[in-house]
């Protein structure tokens, strides 16, 4: 899957049509994408270069929800996709038990 060629027609997050080229390539709606950047999760939990990798996966519409609490997220390379949740992850970090972006980018998107 690769999630530069994936063009939403929706809002991942609140379901609006999109209008613009820049949302409907990431996703999300300005207003969406708005809250999302603001959205205070504890990131003391997680490293720098985490919460930059985080804030990319969702900037580049690579984090979509498929039910509840359960995101399906694009590895870094485009070429693999993991099933991730604020707590767990199906990526070789998450299971491992390690915290990784992408259950961090689960948060974000969540405290929305």
């Amino acid at each position: 899957m690769n999630a530069a060629a994936t063009t939403h027609t929706h809002c991942l997050r609140c379901g609006r049509a999109l209008r613009s080229a820049k949302s409907q390539a990431t996703g999300y709606g300005p207003t969406c994408a708005r809250h999302i950047r603001r959205a205070t999760v504890a990131l003391t939990d997680y490293k720098p270069h985490q919460i930059t990798s985080a804030r990319e996966l969702i900037e580049d519409g690579a984090i979509i929800p498929l039910r509840n609490l359960v995101f399906i997220a694009v590895s870094t390379d485009g070429t693999e996709t993991y099933k991730t949740a604020p707590n767990a992850c199906s990526c070789p970090a998450g299971l491992k038990g390690s915290r990784c972006y992408h259950q961090l980018a689960a948060r974000m998107l969540l405290a929305a």
